[in-house]
């Protein structure tokens, strides 16, 4: 059953890079080491880097927008990430493989909702496929059938909030992040009320996002982004990105971040930046 876990993991990457290729993204290398957070919050791992104050990068999606800066249009990236997490859950690595992309934006955020929804269904799909492996995992490791909807299920945050309320969960804040235990209630409310295991929840507050997240036109206390659960946990965390410098510095200053240590990120965008926006898909998460 290892062996085929694997296996599976083995073809959730190539599905992913096909995918992308097919797409006409560009596939990237970023560095790992780098001068400061690129997420924010304290779980980095620091470190000194010949005499320097250096990090393992928490995520490539600094480099990632830079790419987008320089005209590329539409990247990606599989490769390790960082996390220096305390928590001891089934949830929570200090090192995971990252599926990364960004793409411009022409009109709407809801464009990179669009490619997350149509790759995942490829990528379902094509792991059906594997009989074989799928057979010998469920013999040891038993569970149901991945169902899911074409198009992709899509809810707010707002309506998410609502649907856990109404099943009891009244001390759901409407302007805070999700726990776990909130997050796999909804999962379980979703398959019951749309009989589909994937979904994407989007329009997140602006509280429970990094700093470089895109701030809701007409809400400022919300924010152009979003998640992707399968079967009530979180694989995917993304945003359409802050594209304009005087915001992003402001937003950095509100998060506790020293702009000092992206500087050269937040200069980037100074000769104009195109409307962007990506997001990062935990592997293991997935498999």
């Amino acid at each position: 059953a290892n062996n085929a876990i694997f296996r599976i993991q083995s073809a959730v990457g190539q599905l992913f890079r096909e995918n992308m290729l097919g797409r006409d993204f560009v596939e990237i290398h970023s560095p790992k080491l780098m001068a400061g957070s690129s997420e924010g919050g304290s779980s980095v791992f620091a470190l000194k880097y010949m005499g320097r104050d250096a990090c393992l990068a928490q995520s490539p999606q600094l480099c990632k927008q830079m790419a987008i800066c320089a005209d590329f249009g539409k990247v990606f990236e599989i490769g390790p990430v960082f996390r220096a997490e305390k928590s001891f859950t089934h949830r929570h690595l200090c090192e995971f493989v990252g599926l990364d992309f960004e793409m411009t934006i022409k009109e709407h955020y809801f464009e990179i909702l669009d490619v997350i929804g149509d790759l995942f269904e490829s990528m379902f799909d094509g792991l059906a496929k594997m009989t074989k492996e799928l057979e010998t995992i469920n013999a040891q490791y038993p569970f149901e059938p991945l169902e899911y909807l074409k198009p992709s299920l899509r809810l707010t945050f707002e309506e998410g909030v609502a649907m856990l309320q109404e099943a009891g969960f009244t001390d759901v804040d409407p302007l805070g992040d999700l726990s776990t235990e909130t997050e796999r209630a909804l999962g379980k409310l979703v398959k019951d009320k749309y009989k589909t295991d994937f979904y994407i929840l989007h329009r997140y507050p602006l509280n429970a996002r990094p700093f470089y997240t895109m701030p809701a036109p007409d809400n400022q206390d919300y924010t152009n982004s979003y998640d992707v659960f399968i079967r009530g946990e979180e694989i995917i965390s993304g945003a359409q990105r802050i594209h304009e410098p005087k915001l992003l510095t402001e937003r950095a200053i509100a998060c506790g971040l020293d702009v000092k240590t992206i500087q050269s990120y937040i200069d980037s965008f100074s000769y104009g930046a195109p409307p962007h926006g990506g997001c990062g898909v935990g592997l293991e998460r997935v498999a």
